[in-house]
């Protein structure tokens, strides 16, 4: 099953803080400035370990990083937007990988919300990305986990610092256009709005900058 289809997973509430790095790196003869976000998430039920797939899929983080390459090499400037994709998945209800679910008849999702209509990018590389982990373990990775760990690689690759990625998220079930809407940064937004909304995230305005310089 691709990123946007994954029903079959329970939906956990996540909570986190996120902690964040801006750092410019060369890409190809251009500076990109690039933004490093380290996602720590816990589920009510679940603790999260950096060895959760050591055993159920030893070889998912290598794929992972495989896709990584193999889109950056077509694209560099994706290796931002999938960071951007992740910070976008996490402002809303968690690093649950509600972001990369389609509309359903049950639900509209993220994608059509105003901050995310025709602004992010990358989920077709999520679900290229879970696919080829499919192939080495079914039905074990989570797209949020797929997600996370992407956009670490991606900073790695494009000569950032790295980190840890804590895993064993489940995929969301659902998602929500007016939570995204209501917890998303929209362009109107001005100094005052901005530093009271990433706040309330227990984001600093250091960690607002960063994030908000993020490249699509």
């Amino acid at each position: 099953a691709k990123s946007r289809k994954v029903g079959q997973k329970h939906h956990l509430t996540l909570w986190y803080s996120i902690t964040l790095v801006a750092r410019s790196v060369m890409a190809s003869a251009s500076c990109l400035g690039l933004v490093v976000l380290v996602a720590m998430a816990s589920a009510a039920s679940a603790q999260l370990s950096s060895t959760f797939y050591d055993t159920s899929c030893p070889n998912a983080l290598a794929t992972i990083k495989a896709g990584v390459t193999a889109a950056l090499n077509t694209e560099t400037r994706m290796g931002a937007s999938l960071v951007r994709l992740h910070f976008h998945d996490c402002f809303v209800d968690g690093c649950d990988g509600s972001v990369l679910l389609a509309d359903t008849g049950s639900f509209i999702g993220e994608q059509g919300a105003a901050p995310n209509n025709n602004s992010i990018r990358g989920m077709n590389v999520i679900d290229n990305i879970k696919t080829q982990v499919e192939a080495v373990c079914k039905q074990t990775v989570s797209c949020a986990d797929i997600l996370a760990v992407a956009a670490r690689d991606s900073v790695v690759a494009l000569g950032g610092p790295t980190w840890t990625v804590l895993l064993g998220r489940r995929d969301s079930t659902t998602a929500s256009k007016t939570n995204a809407e209501n917890d998303l940064p929209p362009p109107t937004f001005d100094l005052q709005n901005l530093t009271t909304l990433f706040g309330n995230k227990q984001l600093s305005m250091t960690d607002m900058v960063a994030l908000s310089g993020t490249p699509r």
